[in-house]
């Protein structure tokens, strides 16, 4: 048995971009950072706070919520896996990327800029919920459920 599972909680690093393969889901990308507090050890040594950048990828439903909803600033709680993808460059040279791919995400509030607009109208309560995979979002009877 074995176990690939991410839990973060951060900030939005740039408004998620999002595009429409030909196969049809759209796929939204961003970044997320999230921190270690700065701290003074017990000897009087300062440790700053150190951020880390990860890569975050939706599919399907979860991209199109992020596409309406999700902007710079955003703060985030995302349960995901790890994945990470490898590619030549143009001077043949391989590269490596390692990205969360979300399942489920929880938009917490914060990071609203000044001058924008509440996300469109959405009920404080529904912007806290739970955004699902896509595959579960229907119930027993096969009713589509918002999130």
């Amino acid at each position: 048995m074995s176990v690939n599972k991410v839990i973060l909680l951060g900030n939005v690093g740039r408004d998620p971009d999002v595009r429409y393969p030909s196969q049809g889901q759209t796929v939204a990308s961003f970044p997320l950072a999230t921190s270690d507090r700065a701290y003074t050890t017990s000897s009087g040594t300062q440790v700053p706070e150190r951020t880390e950048w990860h890569n975050i990828v939706m599919w399907g439903r979860n991209a199109e919520v992020a596409e309406k909803y999700i902007r710079k600033g955003s703060r985030l709680y995302i349960e995901g896996r790890l994945r990470t993808r490898n590619w030549e460059d143009k001077n043949k040279i391989k590269r490596y990327v390692t990205e969360i791919y979300v399942d489920s995400f929880e938009m917490l509030g914060g990071g609203q800029r000044p001058g924008d607009a509440p996300a469109a109208s959405q009920p404080a309560q529904q912007a806290a919920q739970p955004v699902q995979p896509a595959e579960s979002n229907t119930t027993a009877e096969g009713d589509e459920v918002p999130f």
